[in-house]
């Protein structure tokens, strides 16, 4: 089987192709590298001791998806390729229209000229918007409540109606809670760029001196301690997710939905006390405004993945803290910025 992944460069793409390199897949990265580094793959293939053809380029542009299709017979695509912080999706929503949604029309459309009819979707929980209640199951009302989330639905409607009238497709969505963690050979991880929107690298660089105080937004939340809680999955377990969802990639599959996530949701307190306590590391922090667009509380109903899939997350709080440490405090400054 070959596969091609667009933006597998980026942090849960280059982890994703760890695990399709294991079990003999052969993968094709296609990635602007705008917000991912090619050095991300050469580690890949250093930990899988295997060889990914990598092209360098936007999945928007359509003749230079052609010519990876006609250069070799693409059995698949996982689709990662996208814009994804909720906080900049607020303040650049047309480039993240522009990017989300167009990148997967052009992209539908050259597997269609190709007869290339397995897609899988890196969806997000945060098409369920503030759920009433909890846990998130994949049948909830979906909505949204800001741009990014909002390409992601869009995505996933765009998704739906084309498998309406092109039915002999095999597509699956996969909605990811919220992935952390390293590979735990501390040689790739999550490698943002400036100051970081998400929680755990945001603690990480605390921790290892390039940022002053983590910045934590709102304590008045209708949670135990006031803080937000999510779902954390290790990014392995997520990659794992993906290899699993392979076997619905055969004739006859259709469309399918899973969810991603661990089940059990962690306030922001609680990861901060995890990875001080395993780690052994003070993060000074402070409390600021609530940050648009998010919600109190957010954790996964996974028995559908659990069961059609044979997936399960197997890594707790601990492991997502201390592989995230060892990769930055091997990394300090992340992958090299220059090729």
């Amino acid at each position: 089987m070959k596969l091609l992944l667009t933006g597998g460069a980026g942090y849960i793409g280059s982890h994703t192709c760890i695990e399709l390199l294991n079990l003999d897949i052969d993968v094709v990265v296609i990635d602007n590298l705008s917000n991912s580094s090619y050095h991300s793959l050469e580690r890949v293939q250093s930990i899988t001791d295997k060889n990914i053809t990598f092209i360098e380029g936007d999945v928007r542009d359509k003749e230079l998806l052609r010519s990876i299709f006609r250069q070799g017979d693409i059995d698949g695509v996982i689709h990662f390729a996208g814009l994804k912080a909720v906080g900049e999706s607020n303040e650049i929503p047309l480039q993240y229209y522009d990017n989300n949604l167009n990148s997967t029309i052009t992209l539908l459309q050259i597997m269609e000229e190709y007869d290339c009819r397995n897609f899988i979707f890196s969806s997000s929980a945060t098409v369920y918007g503030n759920p009433e209640k909890l846990p998130i199951t994949e049948d909830f009302p979906l909505s949204v409540t800001n741009p990014y989330g909002r390409t992601k639905l869009m995505n996933e409607d765009i998704l739906r109606d084309f498998y309406k009238v092109k039915n002999n497709w095999n597509i699956v969505l996969l909605r990811y809670f919220n992935p952390v963690g390293a590979h735990p050979s501390g040689l790739i991880g999550e490698d943002p760029n400036g100051i970081p929107n998400n929680l755990l690298p945001y603690i990480t660089q605390v921790a290892v001196g390039k940022l002053g105080k983590l910045n934590i937004f709102g304590d008045d939340y209708d949670t135990p301690d006031g803080t937000g809680i999510r779902d954390y999955i290790h990014v392995v377990d997520l990659a794992k997710g993906h290899a699993a969802a392979l076997q619905k990639l055969k004739i006859g599959s259709g469309l399918n939905i899973f969810n991603l996530g661990t089940g059990r949701g962690y306030s922001v307190l609680e990861m901060v006390d995890t990875f001080s306590k395993v780690n052994n590391l003070k993060i000074d922090y402070q409390i600021v405004s609530r940050r648009e667009g998010d919600i109190a509380s957010c954790y996964a109903d996974p028995s559908k993945a659990n069961k059609e899939l044979n997936w399960k997350a197997i890594y707790g709080l601990e492991d997502i803290c201390r592989d995230a440490w060892n990769w930055q405090s091997n990394n300090p400054n992340g992958y090299k910025k220059t090729r």
